[in-house]
């Protein structure tokens, strides 16, 4: 008696999945956003000196850079970049 392949409850496989869009990521950023003030506002963080006001932003820039540039290629994107900078390398 054979049987079929495996099926999970819930899964379509690549058919049924759906890429994302830049709402999607701009919901993604404001997530980010709101999270890092809420936990602020639970520290009692009013009182900050300029230098970690500052640090602070730059860390909050630095995570949207990261976040818009791991989101804006897809796997097979990220995949054929790395072989052409394997392709460039040499042998040793």
């Amino acid at each position: 008696m054979e049987r079929g392949p495996l099926r999970l409850k819930g899964s379509r496989g690549a058919l049924g999945a759906s890429k994302r869009t830049v709402k999607d990521k701009a919901q993604i950023l404001e997530q980010i956003i709101s999270n890092k003030k809420q936990q602020q506002e639970k520290c009692g963080l009013d009182k900050q000196i300029w230098a970690q006001v500052a640090f602070e932003k730059m860390q909050e820039k630095q995570q949207v850079e990261w976040v818009l540039k791991k989101t804006s290629q897809t796997h097979k994107q990220c995949v054929e970049e790395l072989n052409r900078h394997l392709d460039v390398l040499t042998e040793h």
